[in-house]
């Protein structure tokens, strides 16, 4: 008798990455220090420090929240962060469950 097997079926999930990259604290940032001095001209002179980075929002479909976090972090490590300058963090909130093909 030969065995059979089931093959498993995943559902597919939706998610979204909210992804927030920024200089590393030890690295100069000129954009930062010109938004200051012109927040400080406009009369905004509480204002102790500016830091300038970048938000990205991304959408992708997995398996699982962990393997849509380990996507994620491997995008950002090899795409989005320069990792030598700067740092990354992001959210992943999960927006759907894709539909089984019929």
């Amino acid at each position: 008798m030969t065995p059979t097997f089931q093959a498993q079926t995943f559902q597919a999930q939706t998610f979204q990455a909210q992804i927030y990259i920024t200089l590393c604290p030890s690295v100069l940032d000129p954009a930062g220090t010109a938004v200051q001095s012109g927040l400080k001209h406009m009369g905004y002179d509480k204002v102790e420090q500016v830091r300038i980075g970048k938000y990205i929002e991304l959408t992708l479909t997995a398996e699982s929240e962990a393997i849509a976090r380990q996507q994620v972090d491997r995008i950002c490590d090899q795409l989005l962060a320069n990792l030598v300058i700067e740092t990354y963090r992001f959210e992943l909130k999960e927006i759907a469950k894709a539909r089984e093909p019929r």
